[in-house]
C-alpha cells in the first residue's frame, strides 16, 4: 500500500520511483491512496490497512493504527524531523538552502530574502541552511516573519503583507521560497506590486514542479531534488521488509541534485554592462570549449581589463565562470537526461569518457559515477 498523495511534484516524484523499483523488481499490486481518503470511516480504513503486506505514507493520523498492523512501514513526516523506531524518508533541508543561496551568489546578488512558512520546521530549516550560506559569503537575509499573521487567512489578504515586505526590501534582491508554490506567491505579489521579476526581484523556489513553475507569468527557477531516486530506495528497502531480510538501513535522504533555471533567476545582479555581456555569453555558449580571448572580444574589452572588472563584480576569474557553467550543464544533462557519459562528453567538445571524467572530478571533488550514484535515479 503506497498511502502518498500525487497533488505535489514531490509526491509524484517519490511515486514515480516506487513504480520502477516494481517495473524492474515486481510486479506488485498497488492501493494508492486515493482523494479523501481518510475522511473515510476510521473502522473501514483500518479493516482496509490489514488486507496489505507493506505500507509507505506520508504523515497521517492514523500512524498509531498503523503501526499495530505488524506489517513493514516506511514514513516520511513532514511535521517532525524523522520518526524514531521506522526507517524515515527524509530531506536534506538544510543543503537545499545552501544550494539555492549559491545559485543566488553566484548571479553576483549583494542583497538575499528568505520567504517560508513560519510553522513548518522543513521551511524553518531551508531558512537556516540558506542565510548560513548567504552569511558565510559575508552578507545577511531578510527573512519574512508571518507570525504575527492569523492562520487560515485568505491569500488576498495575506498577498497584501507580502507586497509591503517585497516592497521594504532593498534591490536587486535574490529570494529563496521554501517551495515552488510560495514561489508562485511571491511571484504573483511582485506583479501586483510593479516589481519586475528577475531585475529587482530574482525569485528561486523548490521541488521542481513543471506545473506550478509555469502558472506564473514568469517561468520559476526551482531547486531540483533526488525524490525519485528516493521513492526507488523506499521501495526497494520495503521489499526487503515484506521478505523478512534483516534491515540495517534507517534513513532514506533526499537531496538537492541541481537548480533549473529558468526566466525568474536567469540574470545577472551587476552594473558593469561589459561583465554582464561577457557572462551572457559564456552562459550561452559554455557547451563549447571557451577561451578567455574569445569573451573578452564579445565583452568589446582587452583580456585584462575585463579579467580585473569580472573579478570585481562577481568575485571570480573569467576561467572560473567559464568552468562554473560548464560542470552546471554536466550536472543538468546527467541528472535530466537519458545520455551516457560519452554522450555527454561528445556534446561539450570533451574527446572522450575519461577526459570529462578527469574535468569533472577536478572541478567537483566527485567522480562521475559516484554524484550518478547519490543523486541520479535509478
Amino acid at each position: 500500500m503506497v498511502l502518498i498523495d500525487s497533488a505535489r511534484a514531490y509526491e509524484r516524484a517519490l511515486l514515480s520511483g516506487i513504480a520502477r523499483y516494481s517495473q524492474l523488481h515486481g510486479p506488485w499490486i498497488f492501493f494508492h491512496k486515493p482523494p479523501f481518503w481518510e475522511k473515510r470511516p476510521r473502522k473501514s480504513l483500518i479493516a482496509e490497512l490489514r488486507t496489505v503486506d507493506g505500507i509507505i505514507l506520508i504523515e497521517s493520523p492514523y500512524l498509531p493504527e498503523v503501526l499495530k498492523l505488524r506489517v513493514p512501514v516506511i514514513v516520511s513526516n513532514y511535521a517532525t524531523e524523522r520518526i524514531v523506531g521506522l526507517p524515515n524518508i527524509v530531506s536534506d533541508h538544510r543543503a537545499i538552502g545552501r544550494m539555492a543561496a549559491d545559485h543566488l551568489i553566484e548571479r553576483g546578488f549583494r542583497h538575499f530574502a528568505f520567504c517560508g512558512y513560519g510553522d513548518y520546521f522543513w521551511s524553518n530549516q531551508r531558512g537556516e541552511g540558506f542565510q548560513q550560506r548567504v552569511q558565510e559569503a559575508g552578507y545577511n537575509v531578510h527573512r519574512y516573519d508571518p507570525s504575527g499573521i492569523r492562520k487560515r487567512i485568505l491569500w488576498k489578504k495575506e498577498q497584501q503583507f507580502l507586497i509591503e515586505w517585497l516592497r521594504s526590501l532593498p534591490k536587486p534582491v535574490g529570494l529563496m521560497a521554501c517551495i515552488d508554490e510560495r514561489s508562485q506567491q511571491i511571484a504573483e505579489a511582485c506583479k501586483a506590486a510593479a516589481l519586475s521579476v528577475p531585475d529587482q526581484m530574482a525569485v528561486l523556489g523548490v521541488d521542481n514542479d513543471e506545473i506550478i513553475c509555469h502558472l506564473s507569468n514568469i517561468p520559476l527557477s526551482s531547486v531540483a531534488l533526488t525524490a525519485e531516486k528516493g521513492g526507488y530506495e523506499a521501495a526497494e528497502l520495503l521489499d526487503k521488509l515484506m521478505q523478512g531480510r534483516r534491515n540495517t538501513k534507517t534513513l532514506i535522504e533526499i537531496k538537492p541534485s541541481h537548480v533549473v533555471t529558468r526566466a525568474s533567476t536567469d540574470v545577472l545582479a551587476v552594473e558593469d554592462p561589459h561583465v554582464s555581456r561577457a557572462a551572457k555569453f559564456i552562459n550561452d555558449n559554455c557547451r563549447h570549449t571557451l577561451h578567455v580571448a574569445d569573451v573578452a572580444k564579445a565583452a568589446g574589452l582587452s583580456r585584462r581589463v575585463l579579467e580585473k572588472r569580472f573579478r570585481a563584480a562577481l568575485e571570480r576569474s573569467i576561467n572560473g565562470h567559464i568552468r562554473r557553467c560548464r560542470v552546471q550543464l554536466i550536472l543538468k544533462m546527467l541528472t535530466a537526461s537519458d545520455m551516457t557519459v560519452l554522450e555527454i562528453a561528445l556534446s561539450m567538445g570533451f574527446s572522450d569518457a575519461a577526459h570529462i571524467a578527469r574535468y569533472f572530478r577536478s572541478e567537483t571533488g566527485m567522480s562521475l559515477a559516484e554524484y550518478r550514484r547519490q543523486y541520479c535515479p535509478k
